[in-house]
């Protein structure tokens, strides 16, 4: 088998190939639409921007502690297992959470790319067509961007986490036309979308909190998107065909739940899986890690009206029903401020530099 040589872990070159089920649904209706999606296209063109230029990629980052994040962050911290390690082996083992981390979302946007654009041949509706276009741009942007980082910066990628590959698997292979958009804009997009404000906000190294903050200002549309096309949708669905939406949702929801242990990097390193998972699953950081995750998802499907009692429980077993009572807006409100905020300082540096620059060349030219 072929490998990719950056790979922690021998990969084929082959590509993973997902039949996917349902039709390419085209709409005469040209005129009108709702005005929420039309205005979140019209947000979605205004706010194209560049990875190349808009993110200092001169910005050094440590390959060991990527995010520049204490220790007592690692779920192994503390524990029996850590303080038999050595310091390089503590070393090893952080450099490759990071690489596994950021992986993740590399291989994450790779398949909101796919089903962003798969979305637009199977929606009904010109104005979520119009949008999920405009969404597809900003998934490329976020392969690449995720890509060089990951190439650049950390140096080492590993492999698609399955729990990640069956939701998205799952998400294209069915043929009703909403299950994409539940997979990816809900459940997917969600988790990721908390994920990527956990470490924009408690990183030290200024290159990831940039690169998170626009991710993640594109990451708000998008959930929006996912949230205002299905609403309108579920209303009109049978008790059969909310139930069937509901056990996907249970489903996709414990599918993510376990997408962030990291067992891939103790079973690359020889670890003791076992004792390390243990570690895991009582550290009381991962914990709240995990909570944490579903602050963008549980809220959202609360809106679109796939509330019954299953759903309910499992939440609840999981211990994240108190995140329906998140305010989802004021979250993505915030979002699109931070990123801003990113903005406004670079160019009040640019601008500093470039006047610098100008004072000293009337300096040279007065002597």
């Amino acid at each position: 088998m072929t490998s990719f040589p950056l790979y922690s872990t021998p990969v084929s070159t082959d590509t993973w190939n997902v039949p996917m089920a349902g039709s390419a649904r085209f709409s005469w209706e040209y005129d009108g639409g709702r005005e929420r999606l039309l205005a979140l296209y019209q947000k979605g063109k205004d706010k194209q921007w560049d990875a190349r230029d808009r993110i200092d990629w001169d910005l050094e980052i440590d390959p060991i502690n990527v995010a520049g994040l204490p220790d007592e962050f690692n779920p192994l911290h503390g524990s029996d297992l850590w303080g038999r390690m050595s310091q390089r082996d503590r070393d090893e083992v952080d450099r490759h959470q990071g690489s596994w981390l950021f992986s993740q979302f590399l291989h994450g946007e790779q398949g909101a790319l796919t089903v962003s654009a798969r979305i637009v041949q199977s929606v009904p509706d010109m104005d979520s067509k119009f949008y999920a276009a405009t969404q597809t741009m900003d998934e490329a942007r976020h392969v690449e961007l995720f890509a060089r980082f990951v190439h650049e910066k950390i140096g080492m990628y590993y492999p698609v986490n399955q729990d990640l590959a069956k939701l998205l698997a799952e998400s294209l292979e069915d043929s009703r036309w909403d299950l994409p958009y539940l997979g990816m804009q809900v459940l997917i997009e969600g988790l990721a979308l908390a994920a990527f404000g956990l470490y924009r906000d408690l990183a030290t190294a200024p290159l990831v909190k940039h690169l998170l903050a626009y991710v993640m200002q594109d990451e708000a549309r998008h959930v929006a998107f996912g949230r205002l096309a299905l609403k309108d949708y579920y209303r009109e669905l049978t008790d059969r065909e909310r139930a069937e939406r509901e056990e996907f949702v249970i489903e996709g929801s414990l599918l993510m739940r376990d997408r962030f242990t990291g067992r891939e990097v103790f079973e690359t390193l020889d670890m003791p899986v076992d004792e390390c998972m243990e570690c895991v699953e009582s550290s009381e950081m991962f914990h709240l890690y995990r909570s944490h995750l579903f602050s963008r998802i549980v809220p959202v499907v609360r809106d679109i009206g796939l509330w019954g009692d299953g759903v309910r429980s499992a939440y609840e077993s999981m211990g994240v029903l108190d995140h329906a009572k998140s305010d989802l807006l004021a979250l993505m409100r915030q979002d699109e401020e931070i990123a801003d905020q990113y903005d406004a300082a670079r160019a009040a540096t640019d601008l500093a530099t470039r006047k610098a620059e100008v004072d000293a060349a009337m300096e040279l030219g007065a002597e």
